[in-house]
């Protein structure tokens, strides 16, 4: 059994010149699937990457404390915004669907 992992952009604080409120990324057998998903920003799936592992492994993310939920979890992108960089940060929703 897989896991399907939608990554949306749930809110912008600052200036991301890629991202916007309701932009996906969609992870499939430990891939991305290209048709479905955004530009990928590196800075931002570097930080990602982590949950989304987790995620994809079938672990739990209320059992790890990281969520009250099963299958969800947020994380953010680390540019700070003003006054240290000219930037924002997205935060990200992470959510996970078994696929047969």
């Amino acid at each position: 059994m897989g896991y399907r992992l939608v990554v949306e952009v749930k809110e912008v604080r600052g200036f991301c010149p890629l991202y916007k409120p309701g932009d996906r990324i969609v992870v499939e057998d430990f891939y991305v699937k290209a048709g479905e998903s955004s530009n990928i920003c590196l800075h931002a799936f570097s930080a990602l990457l982590s949950l989304v592992t987790l995620l994809a492994h079938g672990y739990s993310t209320l059992e790890l404390g990281l969520s009250g939920e099963e299958n969800l979890g947020y994380l953010q992108c680390p540019d700070p915004g003003p006054p240290h960089t000219k930037g924002g940060t997205v935060l990200f929703e992470i959510k996970r669907v078994k696929t047969s």
